[in-house]
Parts: C-alpha cells; sequence; structure tokens
C-alpha cells in the first residue's frame, strides 16, 4: 500500500535539470546504484563487496548487515556515492532458519514455546560477534513454524536489525530443554529488499560485460538506483528551486515542501526528494506531517546527509 502524501502545494519540475534515477547516463547509474546480491555460502560479507568492486571496475562500495561466511540470501551492496546511505539499510530482516533440535520434542510444544518469543527479548551477541557481548533488547514480529522433520525445525522470523538468529535457536532449545543449534540460514529480506530483485555474482558480471559490448538492459536490470534504499523511510518531495540550497548545507524551509507523507514526527529521519524522483538528502523532521502542510515559515527538515551533487539545479537562492 502506498503512503499518503499531503499536498502543500504544486508545481512543475524543469526537464533541463537533475534526471530520473532509472534514466541516468550508465556510469552515474552505477556510482549511484545498488545491487541485491544473492550472498553464496562460504565468501564473508567482505569479500562479496570486493568481488563486486572487481567486476564493476569501481573503488567504493559497501554493505550493511554482515551475512556470516555459511548464511546465504539478501546482501544489499550499495556502490559509489550511493555508499552515503549504507546506514539507512539497518532495517527490519527477515529469514528462514533451520533450528536442530538436540533431542525429539512434540510439536506442539515447539509451537508454543516459539510464540513465547515473540515481541521483545533480550539477547547477549555470540562469541564471534562484530559488538561487544552486552545484553541488548531486540524485538521479534513473527516466527513461524513452517515444518518440523525429525528433531529439524523450519521457521520464519521477521526481526529488528542486529537480531542474532544463531542466539535465537540457542535460546528456543534452552526454553524447550532440549538444546537446540542454528542448522542452515538464509536472509530473505533487509529494509526494503526482498528476494525478488536478488542478482548472483555470475549474473552480475555477465550484464557488465552486456554493457562494455554496448548493451545497457542487463546492467540496468540487475543495478537498482540508490532511491530503492530508501522506499521504507517517510519522504518529503520539495520544488526545483528548493534543491541547490540544500546542496550547499542549508536546512529544508517549509516554503521549498511541495507534498509530505502522512505520519511524519518531529525527530524522525526523513529522505527529501526532487520531483523527478531523485532523492537529494536525509535529514531529522523538524516538524510533524500536518504541522509542515500548514505552516508559513521555519524549518521543516534539519539536513544530515547530501546525496545529489551542488549545482546539479539552478540556484533559487
Amino acid at each position: 500500500m502506498n503512503p499518503e502524501m499531503l499536498v502543500r502545494a504544486k508545481d512543475t519540475t524543469n526537464p533541463s535539470y537533475g534526471c530520473e534515477p532509472g534514466k541516468r547516463g550508465m556510469k552515474e547509474y552505477i556510482n549511484k546504484g545498488v545491487v541485491n546480491i544473492d550472498k553464496p555460502p562460504g565468501p564473508t560479507s567482505h569479500e562479496v563487496v570486493a568481488w563486486t568492486k572487481r567486476i564493476l571496475h569501481i573503488n567504493k562500495a559497501g554493505h550493511s548487515g554482515t551475512l556470516d561466511p555459511r548464511v546465504t540470501g539478501v546482501l544489499p551492496v550499495m556502490l559509489g556515492d550511493a555508499t552515503k546511505v549504507v546506514g539507512v539499510l539497518l532495517g527490519d530482516k527477515e529469514y528462514i532458519c533451520v533450528m536442530r533440535l538436540h533431542r525429539g520434542v512434540s510439536a506442539e510444544k515447539v509451537a508454543e514455546v516459539c510464540s513465547q518469543f515473540v515481541g521483545s527479548i533480550y539477547q547477549r551477541p555470540p562469541l564471534k560477534s562484530a559488538v561487544k557481548r552486552r545484553i541488548r533488547k531486540r524485538k521479534i514480529y513473527y516466527l513461524e513454524v513452517k515444518e518440523m522433520e525429525g528433531n529439524d525445525i523450519l521457521f520464519r522470523v521477521g526481526c529488528e536489525a542486529g537480531t542474532y538468529i544463531r542466539k535465537l535457536c540457542h535460546d528456543i532449545g534452552k526454553a524447550l530443554g532440549t538444546g537446540a543449534h542454528m542448522a542452515e540460514l538464509r536472509r530473505t529480506r533487509a529494509g526494503s529488499f526482498t528476494e525478488a530483485t536478488l542478482t548472483t555474482l555470475h549474473e552480475l558480471k555477465d550484464a557488465y560485460v552486456f554493457w562494455e559490448e554496448g548493451i545497457e538492459h542487463p546492467l540496468r536490470k540487475v543495478i537498482l538506483p540508490m532511491e530503492h534504499a530508501l522506499e521504507a523511510l517517510p519522504k518529503i518531495i520539495i520544488r526545483d528551486s528548493a534543491v541547490d540550497a540544500i546542496c550547499h548545507g542549508a536546512d529544508l524551509a517549509v516554503p521549498g515542501v511541495l507534498s509530505i507523507q502522512n505520519g511524519i514526527r518531529a525527530g524522525d529521519q526523513v529522505v527529501v526528494f526532487t520531483l523527478k524522483g531523485e532523492a537529494v538528502c536525509l535529514g531529522t523532521a523538524k516538524m510533524d506531517s500536518q504541522q509542515m502542510l500548514y505552516a508559513e515559515k521555519g524549518v521543516a527538515v534539519d539536513t544530515d546527509r547530501v546525496l545529489i551533487e551542488p549545482n546539479t539545479y539552478p540556484k533559487g537562492w
């Protein structure tokens, strides 16, 4: 369902400036792109990023949300200037997991105990982790047991970023009284990225070779504009005349706002877009949606990170 947009004013965009994200020139398209890699078992997430850079002949790329070497699935890799939005990828995650119990137990007991782990849980990260081993509170949105075969339990889980599924399996096993460990894991969603847009490293390489031979379509299909990574954030659309001031570090003033996503609260992280759909900046809302809609003056958004180059649009200030 598309979010409701509140229209403050109407305006047109000048086709002489800027560009719809999907129509950027190929080099800029790559430099402001993201590729949703289907991580294979074996390599580290860092190695996958390194291979991506080598395939595309770029100097900068990054991911957010490390997958262990044995884990497969959704690994969004931001390319070039799109690495500025890597932090936004710390959204909710979904996994499919095979948990192996250390001894048998009834399916009814498994379902009962798993249901107790939905909601807020407390975790201490495992010994092999990239963060300090302090107890952290994380949210489990759903945990659905899909299948049980012998001591193997197949389940789907949606959770807050930073949840350790390996530790979740251990804790479920402890609650069951059987003991358990994670046997297999696949990430099926990370923020706005799902399995629907996955591509393999081999497909990425093939698409790049096609581009070198003059055929762009395959590469445009496997690389998405960086704006795709920002779909989960509340958005604000602005006038052409407000863009360049933000690119030079100004905050977004109310008169530059054209439409606002309903439900924004002061303090929320938001993304500011042009009328062409280009991401201008990440920022912090200083007003809620209704205040932005009706205010005559004031700062609507504090600019945190500029995502578009200065002088892309003409000065309006």
